[in-house]
């Protein structure tokens, strides 16, 4: 077999491979000796009917079979020999084998690029020393007075007013008939000023006195989400049956009882204030290796391989799809498509390849290595944080080997990672100002059958 390469660029070439007449003939032969075993006609023995017979019935079948098997294996080959680092499916469109004659083919393929070693030591950066306020704790502490409120009937006569809640009965009409898209709902608990109704319904309860019947108009917009209310005017009759007052629990040791596994107020605020500092130092931690990968992005410049721009594309949208799954909508349902967000993500997805393969290269040039002590301790970590057993994740990584093999890497990159960090000139500050959101600073916020675990995994 002959195989040239030639470099269309540094991360793609074009492998033309040559099959000699005799290998093709011998691989030919070889598939019309089993088929005559096993072929059928009518008419002739079996494993006695002629080659020229098999080739006239069955000739596009048995080439079918072979050239594939032609094309696999020379490709394994010149992999192999030639020690090409492939990343994605290969591309190629498959001539028709001819036979008495040599097979020639291309395929083109994409190849992780050949970096220069990376020099990651001395990397000046910043460090926020960003530490939980008494503020914050006492803004989760109203938080959970909110959860453990209780709602009462109002039984003075008075009106509707803001913050209040208020019991209904609605219906929906089109044109003066039932609409079988709002149908009647009784008993709902209704917020003034929530998005859980049309702000029609606020704007028409407050003021209003029970026990009496409504009328609210909603005009929906041509844009609005769902289809079958798009465009269209629904008049709903609403009965207002009465009104509830929220009344907010004291803020003591007996509210924090009622959560059923701490004794004390100050357990909930130690508590509050340990995973509030847990999200402080994972913040810490990304904008560290933010930092880290600003200086090495502008100081290595490479050509990344198209098929892993693709690979963190795929990852990007498909974490989307999900997202929005969850909150029971679409990407379509939003105006967006896959081809939209490929379109907004790519320059995002590029870098995260560039991440990958700078910290590839540093595995391999300081021949990182996962011990057996260091997956165990991540995995209890990782148990810890999904509220699993260490043998359940175990077991999981057992029947999916590729996911227990891409689990090791994302730990080998976090070793990295760390490494780098201590071999960096780390300068601390105080921030002037932070504010606590819910990617760098969330509590877990303990309620009657819960209690604040470990962060989760991942950086």
């Amino acid at each position: 077999m002959q195989v040239k390469i030639e470099d269309k660029s540094s991360v793609k070439k074009v492998l033309s491979f040559e099959i000699p007449k005799e290998k093709v003939v011998k691989e030919l032969d070889k598939a019309y000796n089993e088929l005559k075993k096993k072929a059928d006609i009518k008419g002739f023995r079996k494993g006695k009917i002629p080659r020229k017979v098999l080739e006239n019935r069955f000739s596009k079948d048995v080439h079918a079979d072979v050239a594939p098997r032609l094309i696999q294996d020379s490709f394994i080959e010149a992999i192999q020999e030639h020690d090409l680092n492939i990343v994605g499916g290969p591309q190629m469109d498959p001539p028709d084998l001819v036979p008495d004659t040599a097979y020639v083919f291309d395929i083109t393929v994409e190849v992780k690029p050949e970096l220069e070693d990376i020099d990651f030591k001395g990397i000046a950066l910043e460090k926020n020393l960003y530490a939980v306020s008494d503020a914050e704790i006492d803004g989760q502490m109203k938080m959970i007075q909110k959860t453990m409120a209780k709602k009462h009937t109002v039984e003075e006569k008075r009106a509707v007013k803001e913050n209040d809640f208020v019991l209904i009965d609605y219906q929906g009409f089109l044109n003066n008939e039932p609409f079988e898209h709002t149908p009647a709902i009784e008993n709902f608990l209704y917020g003034i000023g929530k998005d859980t109704l049309p702000k029609e319904f606020s704007e028409k309860l407050i003021g209003s006195l029970p026990v009496q019947d409504l009328e609210v108009e909603v005009v929906y917009p041509e844009d609005h989400p769902d289809e079958n209310l798009k465009g269209k005017t629904i008049l709903y009759k609403v009965t207002l049956k009465e009104i509830q007052e929220e009344i907010l629990p004291e803020i003591d040791d007996d509210l924090v009882k009622d959560l059923g596994t701490f004794e004390s107020l100050q357990e909930v605020k130690d508590s509050i204030r340990e995973n509030l500092d847990k999200g402080y130092q994972q913040r810490i931690k990304h904008e560290l290796s933010e930092q880290i990968f600003q200086h090495l992005l502008e100081k290595y410049v490479f050509e990344v391989p198209e098929a892993m721009i693709e690979g963190e594309l795929n990852g990007i949208v498909s974490e989307a799809e999900q997202a929005y799954a969850a909150n029971n909508t679409s990407l379509e349902q939003e105006g967006l498509s896959r081809d939209i967000l490929f379109s907004q993500y790519r320059d995002v997805a590029e870098k995260q390849a560039r991440r990958h393969l700078i910290l590839d290269k540093i595995i391999t040039q300081e021949k990182l290595e996962l011990s057996d002590e260091e997956l165990d301790a991540s995995l209890e970590e990782m148990a810890v944080g999904m509220n699993a057993t260490v043998d359940a994740i175990k077991n999981f990584f057992k029947m999916d080997p590729k996911q227990l093999e891409y689990y090791k890497h994302t730990q080998l990159e976090k070793k990295a990672v760390d490494l780098i960090l201590e071999n960096s000139t780390i300068t601390e500050k105080t921030p002037e100002a932070h504010e606590k959101d819910e990617e760098t600073a969330v509590a877990e916020t303990p309620s009657a059958d819960d209690q604040p675990v470990s962060e989760k995994t991942g950086e």
